[in-house]
């Protein structure tokens, strides 16, 4: 009876994280956040040190001590025997990717409230992989998206500097001092400068965090839902179209491209047989708007399969009807400069020009 009593008061501490001290990076960044959108480390407490005495103390550690074991919740890649990548890619993980590839399910079944093994958290995980963690991936590893010495071989010039702008060197500049602060009197605890530090850490750990979960609500919300509908949409355009290469989306702000080029590359359709235009309406609201837009080349491309016809571009409205002649009612809105995208107050016209485009 003692001996239950005694266990009945025990108390439950919360786990402790353990990451480095010293200079941050953007992996362990996000990895401490996501750890802590778990309910087993929700409460949890973190300590940055890189005293092996005090990281045995943690229940988990990520980015330091030299070891990459599961079942002990220590998630280094530093070490040199360490080549693990997420399945199916060759990019080495780092602290952000291990913690994805063991917790990263569980997050999104959490977020979307379904059960750890349906498939649609199976499509998410990967999804966020590879639109997301795998970036963080490889910059913390020194991986370059491309040869570098091939570029230069090929003669391909960098056209400006974009690395102050991406979301590892926001984090970097978080490692320095607060420039609001910068001539203020310093504290005079010993312990001032790691609490200053730990703080900057917190900070990228909610910038990295916040990111991550906008992704993730922005597939689950979006992306996902919109797979169904773009199947329909492909599976119908030959009712669109005789050529079967124009594609009708039945409302506004669906994100077509990927799952277009997914579900072309599943089907294995030839160059000559892939949809040339997609046609839909600007806005929720009946009566609105619809546009026609061409489809680029691939999903990174601003190179199309098809622009829309070189006359139309940079013409609008009355001038823009003309050209389009008789075949299209009255009520063109515009076409884009550079031929990708054009408009016309109602759906019928919209899908004349689309015709009128595919036939030029």
């Amino acid at each position: 009876m003692a001996t239950e009593i005694a266990t009945k008061r025990v108390k439950i501490n919360p786990p402790i994280i353990g990451t480095h001290n010293g200079h941050f990076h953007a992996d362990e960044a996000l990895a401490v956040y996501m750890l802590r959108l778990l309910p087993e480390y929700a409460s949890a407490a973190l300590v940055r040190t890189r005293d092996p005495a005090v990281l045995e103390t943690c229940h988990t550690v990520v980015d330091v001590g030299g070891e990459y074991d599961d079942s002990k919740k220590r998630y280094d890649h530093h070490q040199r025997s360490f080549d693990t990548a997420f399945p199916e890619h060759q990019t080495k993980l780092s602290s952000a990717g291990l913690v994805y590839l063991h917790f990263g399910r569980a997050i999104i079944a959490q977020h979307t409230k379904l059960p750890v093994d349906h498939p649609d958290v199976e499509l998410l995980f990967r999804k966020l992989y590879d639109d997301f963690i795998e970036a963080i991936d490889a910059n913390d590893n020194g991986i370059s998206k491309y040869d570098g010495s091939r570029l230069q071989e090929a003669g391909i010039d960098q056209k400006f500097k974009d690395g102050g702008v991406t979301l590892a060197s926001l984090v970097n500049d978080l490692n320095h001092e607060d420039p609001l602060t910068l001539g203020t009197p310093s504290k005079s605890t010993e312990d001032q400068p790691q609490a200053e530090e730990d703080y900057r850490f917190s900070q990228a750990s909610t910038l990295m965090g916040t990111t991550f979960l906008r992704k993730l609500h922005g597939a689950a919300t979006a992306w996902l839902p919109a797979r169904t509908i773009v199947k329909e949409a492909f599976d119908a355009r030959n009712n669109a179209h005789p050529s079967g290469q124009l594609m009708v989306l039945p409302r506004a702000g669906i994100p077509w491209k990927e799952h277009l080029y997914n579900i072309e590359d599943d089907g294995k359709l030839s160059a000559d047989s892939k949809v040339l235009y997609v046609i839909y309406p600007e806005k929720e609201e009946p009566g609105s708007k619809w546009r026609v837009q061409a489809v680029s080349k691939d999903f990174s491309s601003f190179e199309n399969r098809k622009s829309l016809p070189e006359p139309w571009r940079g013409v609008r409205d009355a001038d823009l009807d003309a050209l389009l002649g008789e075949a299209v009612e009255d009520g063109a809105v515009f076409v884009h400069a550079s031929g990708f995208i054009g408009g016309h107050k109602t759906e019928a016209g919209v899908r004349a020009m689309a015709a009128l485009a595919l036939a030029a």
